[in-house]
């Protein structure tokens, strides 16, 4: 993932703080495209594992529909109420469509750490319950831009 951030640097998070960030978090807004060009952004849960921000969609969803179409995304995670606090992520990249659709719960060595992490700040759970209506998404971003008001010089 590379930083496209060229002003602000002096608010961006440090790798760090924004893996600490999106740890924390629990929503997301997920931005796609239908063929013709219209956006539609749509709220999420999800899981960051250090590297990838994990997505467990609907799969009868407009979004995953234009997904399959154009796996091209924007997610933003924020957070804050007063100018002073506001803080965020902006990751934007492909999506991938990983294990079963829908998922049932089916061996799948590579859901292993999304789904402990999910099941864990959701549900607190230790394993994850599947209702075989959703299923993953995995977002290994391409760019990533982050903001962090709190570090503005006051006065």
């Amino acid at each position: 993932m590379t930083d496209t951030q060229r002003r602000g640097r002096r608010i961006m998070m440090t790798s760090d703080e924004r893996d600490a960030f999106l740890a924390t978090r629990r929503t997301c807004r997920v931005a796609t495209v239908s063929g013709d060009g219209t956006p539609h952004v749509g709220a999420l849960w999800f899981a960051w594992d250090g590297t990838a921000l994990w997505l467990y969609s609907l799969t009868r969803s407009k979004r995953w529909r234009q997904l399959r179409n154009d796996p091209r995304l924007s997610v933003v995670i924020d957070d804050g109420e007063a100018y002073g606090e506001l803080r965020g992520v902006e990751l934007t990249g492909r999506a991938v469509f990983v294990g079963e659709a829908p998922r049932t719960g089916q061996p799948c060595p590579e859901l292993d750490v999304p789904e402990r992490l999910f099941a864990s700040k959701y549900f607190g759970m230790e394993s994850m319950p599947h209702d075989g209506r959703h299923a993953w998404l995995r977002l290994v971003p391409d760019s990533a831009v982050s903001w962090d008001f709190r570090k503005m010089p006051t006065g």
